[in-house]
């Protein structure tokens, strides 16, 4: 296991890779389950999203302008009201609908990671979330500049919509860089990935509000249900704090007012994507069991794929619309 572990830092090792790896060794009895790897891989990924925000730059998320803000806000909230009636239809446990909706939300797999902490989610809710969304992305590097080539999307609406219907930053830039090449305008070659990034940043921030909201509900929610009797103390009150949230703002900040900063983000942001989410994943998968995966259940995978065809037909009407 931990030479296993040690081997997610090597060149082309992907998290999910590294979730499946460790998914195999738990399921071959290879793997150790404990708490020292639950709350390894928890402080991996806090660290690793603090390091995302050092590579943001707010001058970008302000080009995006009120329209990009207003375009964030409602999807968003869209998007979590459409989970939450899909998920009590579907009658998929409240966390992993959570984090499904969070990770089609905002962006993705940081997303449900920066989720899973405030609401205790367990490792099979994290793995079973992280799942459905790299295999979402995946199909989404390839099919969306098929599909945006087919509809006659101008660069800047492919870049809007491609930021707001796919999961993960990367594969975001990366379908993006795919139409620009495509069908680039030569006085604008890069248009539309330079519109995805803007837009994805602007998504990516709602992370600090929307981890806030959601512990502080399951806090609540945590309270409502416990019982009032004598002999049960009843749980305190308070809105939680994921202080990694707000090292997270601290450190886009930091990065906005020091340009000079940028080669070290960009080395940090790409390691902690690469490696610190890598390692994490595979301890996470290393923490579970079959039964924990099948207790999920293969409703959280339709909740999955409803969303993000919900939430790509929404944004793409209301892109070709503007």
């Amino acid at each position: 296991m931990l030479a296993a572990a040690a081997g997610c830092l090597l060149p082309g090792v992907t998290p999910p890779l590294a979730l499946a790896a460790g998914m195999l060794l738990a399921t071959l009895g290879l793997s150790v389950r404990s708490t020292i790897a639950s709350k390894g891989a928890k402080y991996l990924i806090q660290s690793a999203i603090v390091l995302l925000g050092l590579g943001m730059d707010l001058r970008q998320v302000a080009d995006a302008g009120a329209l990009g803000f207003v375009l964030a806000a409602g999807t968003i909230v869209g998007t979590f009201l459409l989970g939450a009636a899909l998920g009590r239809w579907l009658r998929t446990d409240r966390t992993i609908t959570t984090l499904l909706s969070s990770g089609t939300a905002i962006c993705g797999g940081s997303a449900i990671a920066a989720t899973a902490g405030v609401i205790g989610a367990t490792e099979a809710q994290i793995a079973v979330a992280m799942g459905a969304v790299f295999l979402l992305n995946a199909i989404a590097i390839y099919v969306f500049p098929v599909l945006g080539d087919l509809l006659h999307l101008s660069q800047e609406q492919f870049g809007t919509w491609a930021a707001i219907a796919i999961h993960d930053v990367a594969n975001v830039v990366g379908a993006a860089s795919q139409f620009d090449r495509k069908l680039a305008d030569p006085d604008h070659p890069r248009l539309a990935t330079e519109t995805a990034t803007a837009v994805k940043l602007t998504r990516t921030l709602w992370i600090a509000p929307v981890v806030l909201v959601c512990g502080w509900w399951f806090a609540r929610l945590a309270r409502d249900a416990q019982s009032p009797a004598a002999d049960r103390p009843r749980a305190r009150g308070g809105i939680p704090i994921p202080w990694f949230v707000l090292w997270f703002v601290a450190a886009a900040v930091l990065g906005t007012l020091l340009p000079q900063l940028h080669e070290v983000a960009e080395i940090a942001g790409k390691f902690a994507k690469d490696k610190m989410m890598t390692v994490a994943l595979f301890l996470i998968g290393c923490n579970l069991s079959v039964k924990a995966i099948r207790a999920v259940g293969w409703r959280a995978m339709v909740l999955a794929v409803v969303l993000w065809i919900a939430i790509s037909v929404a944004a793409l009407l209301v892109v070709r619309s503007l």
